[in-house]
């Protein structure tokens, strides 16, 4: 099984100081939904995972973030693609929880879920936390520039050895054709 777990702020859409809360204010990154629908046509199995401290916070709620992603899964499936699941950490950054990235738990949770190895996995991100979470697992971390992926990047020692794009659809062209 050939899997990419993508974060989903800054990476599949723009990222909110003030939080995504309603569809309305979802809005894909230009070319992550296609990305998305053709990283499917290649046979990929795509998770989604994505820290949401806004449900702890009062700011969204469970359903407004169901419309959320309902809108998501729409969107990509209009393109011809597939998400095999959307697994989220409703916890706050103070609560303690094993899900919240950077610790492992929503990444264990797909390897449990597919029975598949995560040291084969693909994980793109935008934030250190995402970094920190694939290696846990040991999958492999992508950094995409979008986001808060310039400035993780500015944050980064210079031996850190890590891949960067510019941004999702670009991830999955490489997928596409990758270099010898």
């Amino acid at each position: 099984m050939r899997l990419l777990i993508v974060d989903r702020d800054g990476v599949i859409n723009e990222d909110s100081p003030e939080f995504i809360k309603t569809p309305a204010e979802w809005h894909p990154i230009p070319g992550s939904i296609e990305a998305l629908a053709a990283a499917t046509q290649m046979g990929f199995s795509i998770f989604i995972v994505s820290n949401q401290s806004g449900i702890a916070r009062g700011i969204v709620d469970i359903e407004q973030l169901h419309q959320i992603h309902g809108r998501l899964l729409a969107e990509v499936q209009r393109c011809g693609g597939r998400i095999d699941a959307i697994l989220f950490c409703p916890h706050g950054p103070d609560d303690d929880c094993h899900c919240r990235k950077p610790r492992p738990g929503l990444l264990e949770a797909i390897a449990t879920r597919t029975g598949a190895s995560l040291r084969d996995a693909i994980f793109v991100g935008d934030r250190q936390s995402d970094l920190d979470a694939a290696r846990a697992v040991g999958a492999r971390a992508v950094l995409v520039e979008t986001g808060h992926g310039r400035s993780t990047l500015a944050k980064l020692p210079a031996h850190d050895r890590l891949t960067v794009y510019p941004d999702l659809a670009a991830v999955v062209n490489r997928l596409r054709c990758p270099s010898p």
